[in-house]
C-alpha cells in the first residue's frame, strides 16, 4: 500500500476492525518511513449481478434498492437497525449464494419477504402489497388471513 504522505510502498497494520455487516475490514496502516498513519477499507468485489425485471429488462444489482425497500417496510415498527442489518446482509448472501449472474426480481422478492416475515408480520404485509402489486382490498386481507393462519 502506497503512503498517501511520502509515497513510500511499505507500512504496518496498527489495527483491523470489521465492519457492521461483516463485508468490509477497516485498517488503521502506519508507513514504515514517515510514520503517517491512514486508514484503508477492504471490501470483497462481488461478482457483476444482473436483475431479471418482469418486463424482461435486465438491470445492475443495486443493494440499496433492497435496503430501502426493507427500511420502508419496517418505517416505525419496532425494529432494531442491528435487525435490519443482518437480514440485509442474510439477503445479500442468499442472492450471491444462487450463484447466478442473472436474477429474476421473483426471486429476490422471495427472499425479502422470507427475511421480513421472520422478522416482523406488518413490515412483511408492507412489503408484500407492494411486491406483490395488490389490485385492491380482498387480496390485501387474503394475505393476512394467510399470514394468520400460518402463525
Amino acid at each position: 500500500m502506497k503512503c498517501p504522505r511520502c509515497e513510500f510502498q511499505e507500512d504496518k497494520v496498527v489495527d483491523s476492525r470489521l465492519s457492521k455487516e461483516g463485508i468490509s475490514v477497516r485498517r488503521r496502516r502506519e508507513c514504515l518511513s514517515c510514520s503517517y498513519r491512514f486508514t484503508t477499507v477492504e471490501e470483497i468485489v462481488p461478482t457483476e449481478i444482473y436483475v431479471i425485471k418482469r418486463d424482461q429488462r435486465r438491470e445492475d444489482f443495486k443493494p440499496s434498492k433492497i435496503r430501502d425497500g426493507i427500511k420502508k417496510a419496517c418505517w416505525k415498527r419496532p425494529v432494531s437497525d442491528d435487525s435490519l442489518s443482518e437480514i440485509f446482509a442474510r439477503i445479500q448472501q442468499g442472492i450471491e449464494n444462487l450463484g447466478q449472474r442473472e436474477v429474476p426480481c421473483d426471486a429476490i422478492g422471495r427472499l425479502v419477504m422470507g427475511e421480513l416475515k421472520d422478522l416482523d408480520d406488518i413490515a412483511y404485509v408492507r412489503f408484500a402489497s407492494v411486491y406483490r402489486k395488490f389490485k385492491d382490498v380482498d387480496e390485501f386481507i387474503n394475505e393476512i388471513k394467510q399470514l394468520k393462519d400460518s402463525v
